[in-house]
């Protein structure tokens, strides 16, 4: 249980509560507001409209919703080699707490998956804000008068087009490199949980390599995605 929600009947019944209620109410409601409502809250999760698309341009929501999921990336990536590390470091246990080993590793589980999940929810609002850009680019389009102009446009459009499906494609190839990572690892905590033995341990050296080929291609696929987000980003603010 989060040691937070066992905390709670006692803040509740304290007098701090009692003394402060109100400030605690409105930074309880503007914390709820910013989750509904901000750009990588939950309620973009649930399809609520974030702040930024009532007074930013579809363009800049775009760059900021890439520099969002190409900053998740690069956490997925850190949580996976530090996952990797945790596995690799049972598979090398020599005596101890071996619980102790097997709840690091459990819980650098746990970060891996909320760190991919994470990824994907921001992939999905970076395609998201491409159709968005595109959908106005495209009715605005029509209301061009000069024919070259328009054909100029056009062209940029399509160039545009291209580039963001480039992107999308590279950060759902990376996404989907984590599904078989997470599937390896969680096998591997389940084993740990119900051979809590130095036998049972031993024989789960000869998986470590395969995990870390399949981390390291992980890893790859991510820094590829990343660097085609910055090609992304400074070809569309140029």
């Amino acid at each position: 249980m989060n040691p937070l929600v066992k905390f709670l009947p006692f803040l509740m019944n304290s007098q701090f509560f009692s003394k402060h209620k109100k400030w605690l109410v409105v930074v309880a409601a503007i914390a709820g507001a910013h989750q509904m409502f901000s750009p990588n809250g939950v309620g973009a999760n649930w399809g609520i409209p974030s702040f930024d698309t009532f007074y930013a341009e579809p363009r800049d929501i775009l760059i900021n919703r890439v520099e969002a999921a190409s900053d998740a990336q690069k956490e997925t990536a850190e949580e996976f080699k530090s996952a990797l590390e945790k596995f690799i470091e049972v598979t090398n246990f020599d005596g101890g707490d071996l619980e102790k080993k097997f709840n690091t590793l459990s819980s650098a589980y746990d970060r891996s998956e909320s760190a991919a999940k994470n990824v994907t929810q921001r992939v999905d609002r970076v395609v998201s804000a491409t159709n968005n850009l595109l959908d106005e680019w495209r009715e605005e389009l029509e209301q061009y008068h000069d024919a070259a102009i328009k054909s100029r446009a056009e062209a940029q459009f399509d160039e545009t087009r291209i580039k963001a499906q480039n992107l999308i494609d590279a950060m759902r190839k990376a996404e989907s490199k984590t599904k078989p990572v997470l599937g390896a690892l969680r096998d591997q905590v389940l084993f740990v949980k119900h051979n809590l033995n130095m036998q049972a341990i031993s024989s789960l050296k000869q998986e470590s390599a395969v995990i870390e080929q399949d981390v390291s291609a992980l890893i790859k696929e991510m820094e590829a995605s990343i660097a085609e987000a910055e090609l992304f980003i400074d070809s569309i603010r140029s």
